[in-house]
């Protein structure tokens, strides 16, 4: 598990990442997993979710309960320059949205990881989060995120340090 573990540290949505052992997917779901789990992958447990891109326009897209908005973006193939470069390994801030202050409100806690990528993204606000750490769940169906205007990618300047 371990090794397991070191490879999907960066899918919150996918292992447990709080102290009491319970994943943001059980927790999404509102009951433990079990073998009735595939339901909440069914047409009803869908969120619609507004994105606006950095140059103002909308993008709407439909995602499964229990994904997380990187996952949503990356497989309906949205149209957001550079989003998620690190595919969700928690490496980079690419990936950064700007939620309602209502949302974010209700949104699980920032990890300590999350908050040291977030420390490098461009246009930080006090609802800034990575759409790899959030997991869709039906109170952010009709909810709009917003891409900020610029993006950092905190690999390129470890890279750049590196050759100097």
């Amino acid at each position: 598990m371990a090794a397991v573990t070191r490879l999907f540290s960066g899918s919150r949505c996918l292992l447990a990442r709080s102290r009491s052992g319970i994943s943001a997917l059980q927790r999404a779901a509102g009951r433990s997993l079990g073998p009735g789990a595939a339901r909440l992958y069914s047409s009803e447990n869908k969120v619609k979710i507004t994105f606006i891109n950095r140059d103002g326009d909308s993008i709407v897209a439909e995602g499964k309960v229990g994904e997380s908005l990187l996952d949503l973006v990356v497989e309906k193939n949205l149209d957001i320059d550079g989003f998620g470069a690190c595919e969700g390994t928690l490496a980079c801030s690419t990936c950064h949205l700007i939620f309602e202050d209502h949302i974010f409100q209700q949104l699980e806690p920032v990890t300590d990881e999350e908050m040291d990528m977030l420390d490098l993204a461009y246009g930080l606000t006090e609802t800034s989060r990575l759409g790899c750490q959030i997991c869709l769940q039906p109170f952010m169906n009709g909810m709009t995120v917003r891409v900020p205007e610029a993006v950092a990618d905190v690999r390129q300047a470890m890279d750049m340090g590196k050759s100097s």
